[in-house]
């Protein structure tokens, strides 16, 4: 079993940076690899930025290239969000998530509890 536990998000102005945390409960060879999505209120959940455990592959969406950055430290299971030049429509619940199901379609995912994060106009 694999358990995501996200800190990290709040409320900023337009312009600021936050980073987002996720600690993974499972050891680093075993969920394949990590990474975040965000849903909007009325909108579908959407990967924002994943990467493999190993190896230093990274993929992120349009809308966040250049601003963001998905990071991990494999030694402390860890993954993090870097997000600089935050925008009002960045706002949404941000959620961690793990396992191979984030580069292939029907595999397993596991989710975060989600932690919200607001960007003030």
């Amino acid at each position: 079993q694999v358990q995501l536990v996200e800190s990290g998000g709040g409320l900023v102005q337009a312009g600021d940076s936050l980073t987002l945390s996720c600690k993974i409960s499972a050891r680093s060879g075993t969920y394949y690899g990590a990474g975040w999505f965000r849903q909007a209120p009325g909108k579908e959940r959407d990967l924002v930025a994943r990467m493999y455990v190993f190896g230093n592959d990274t993929y992120y969406a349009d809308s966040v290239k250049g601003r963001f950055t998905v990071s991990r430290d494999n030694a402390k299971n860890m993954v993090y969000l870097q997000m600089n030049r935050l925008k009002p429509e960045d706002t949404a619940v941000y959620y961690c998530a793990a396992g191979p199901g984030l580069f292939s379609t029907g595999a397993s995912i596991y989710w975060g509890q989600g932690t919200q994060v607001t960007v003030s106009s």
